[in-house]
């Protein structure tokens, strides 16, 4: 469809119109929420090719442009650290470890409880008291890598200590975005 100029002008029109918060409830009530209905639904989406995963991205790069009146052609790297949003990639782990965290600490349903299992050991190592999972082994390399059953232990073990050991969800979710940040948008690590 090719885009008239009194199309152009509307839309540029609709954004200059509205503030930056207008903008941003528009685009999250409009676009986010399916974008991220759509994330819920981790344990099918982790382990995709970065092809497939490349089109959820796009949208959320175009709602980070709406927002902040971006021009297409500006990097959007910046944009998005500067709205505190994860790119999806990284979404889509997060929301998997803040499953994983609930699921071991009673708080998600049991069916998901029963999925992980924490990595029990014949004797006392150094390894002992990291919160390690175990990781059970799959046939298929290309399925049971991505199921929850094998993609939650993975990373949860790569996790930090301080991380696993929060004592509440909401400083495990504040720690987890942090760490999460650091590793999308390569920022120093704290400690």
């Amino acid at each position: 469809m090719i885009k008239t100029e009194s199309q152009n002008s509307q839309k540029i029109n609709f954004c200059q119109m509205y503030s930056h918060p207008v903008r941003f409830e528009f685009v999250s009530c409009v676009t986010l929420d399916d974008l991220y209905y759509s994330l819920l639904c981790n344990a099918l989406l982790f382990g995709l090719p970065d092809t497939q995963l490349h089109r959820l991205q796009r949208v959320q790069n175009t709602a980070a442009r709406i927002v902040t009146l971006t021009k297409k052609s500006d990097h959007i790297t910046p944009i998005l650290n500067q709205l505190h949003w994860l790119p999806v990639t990284h979404r889509i782990v997060f929301k998997l470890l803040l499953i994983t965290y609930k699921a071991l600490n009673g708080l998600a349903p049991q069916y998901l409880r029963n999925l992980i299992t924490p990595r029990s050991l014949s004797r006392t190592l150094r390894s002992s008291d990291k919160c390690l999972l175990h990781i059970p082994r799959w046939n298929l390399a290309s399925f049971g890598r991505r199921s929850f059953t094998s993609a939650a232990p993975v990373l949860w073990n790569s996790l930090p200590l301080n991380i696993k050991t929060s004592p509440n969800i909401d400083i495990f979710k504040r720690r987890l975005k942090t760490h999460m940040f650091q590793r999308a948008f390569s920022l120093p690590q704290r400690h």
